[in-house]
């Protein structure tokens, strides 16, 4: 068994929204995952589970599609991995709220940051399946557009570090 990180995309997941955070945990027990916690009302799920990676995001992908009837994107991790996504932060003096990891299904081209507009001063940097930004001035005015993020999800370097405590746990 293995411990994985599930990240939601593209889908609202509030208490008063398409999918409550309660309704998130019951598809993934109908899927067979193990010991299952939510973190959050947006889109993160910690479980155990015999599946791989790809048979994880496919289960709880096909789940999701039924509910909301589109697809919905699914970006998985391991425990050990998201634990190396935090260690990997090229940011690590900037608060935790002000820089993302945007979570990719395969590695960002070595050119995506070419390809970035509108930043100002946003600093980003290219992981292994992700592309970290620290906005200096916080996100909310933000204009940065990262072409190669579209299908990924983000979550800023609290919440990663909170759900690397939770998978570990």
């Amino acid at each position: 068994m293995h411990t994985y990180v599930a990240l939601l995309r593209a889908v609202n997941v509030g208490g008063t929204g398409k999918l409550p955070m309660a309704g998130l945990r019951a598809m993934c027990g109908q899927a067979g995952f193990a010991d299952v916690r939510t973190y959050i009302a947006s889109g993160n799920v910690v479980f155990r589970s015999g599946l791989t990676e790809q048979e994880v995001a496919a289960a709880l992908e096909s789940r999701l599609q039924a509910h909301a009837g589109k697809p919905l994107g699914v970006l998985v991790r391991t425990a050990a991995e998201l634990a190396a996504v935090l260690a990997a932060n090229p940011f690590p003096d900037a608060p935790g709220n002000r820089v993302v990891a945007i979570f990719l299904d395969r590695p960002p081209p070595a050119d995506a940051l070419e390809y970035a507009s509108g930043h100002r001063n946003e600093v980003m940097a290219l992981g292994r399946r992700e592309i970290y930004v620290h906005y200096g001035d916080g996100m909310a005015d933000s204009r940065l557009r990262i072409p190669a993020a579209r299908a990924g999800t983000a979550r800023n370097i609290n919440t990663i570090a909170k759900l690397v405590e939770l998978a570990s746990a």
